[in-house]
């Protein structure tokens, strides 16, 4: 991870108890689960998705949409619940997506979302958490 200090840090360790393989290597490792394979892609309940190694709130579920990528796609994040860098890596820019209070990485965000956006926070399925609306 960077050098950027966030409000919950964790050691090495604390992660690699605290997430599975799978979210280890996407959310400290920068990685992407295979596309089409988290239960999460086709989760259209009310609710909230949160970030499964802080469960701060990301994304409110009316914002999430069908994008046909294989990943949740969401067309905006809550209010100071993401951050965004720059990614050059695998020869590409983009904009990688990571949560503003723990900064693991979630995803990336592409200029080709819906209106009133326009765009497309395409996030790893394994990165979130579901919390239904009561």
């Amino acid at each position: 991870m960077d050098t950027q200090t966030y409000p919950v840090t964790r050691t090495d360790a604390e992660w690699r108890a605290l997430l599975s393989p799978e979210q280890y290597a996407v959310m400290r490792g920068h990685g992407t689960e295979r596309p089409g394979s988290c239960a999460l892609l086709h989760e259209h309940r009310a609710g909230a998705f949160h970030c499964a190694g802080c469960d701060s709130k990301l994304f409110e579920a009316s914002l999430k949409f069908e994008s046909g990528t294989g990943w949740p796609s969401f067309n905006d994040p809550l209010p100071r619940s993401v951050e965004t860098t720059t990614d050059r890596s695998h020869g590409m820019t983009r904009t990688e997506v990571h949560c503003a209070t723990c900064g693991s990485h979630l995803g990336h965000v592409f200029p080709d979302g819906p209106p009133p956006t326009g765009l497309r926070y395409c996030v790893n399925g394994v990165a979130l958490k579901f919390e239904p609306a009561a």
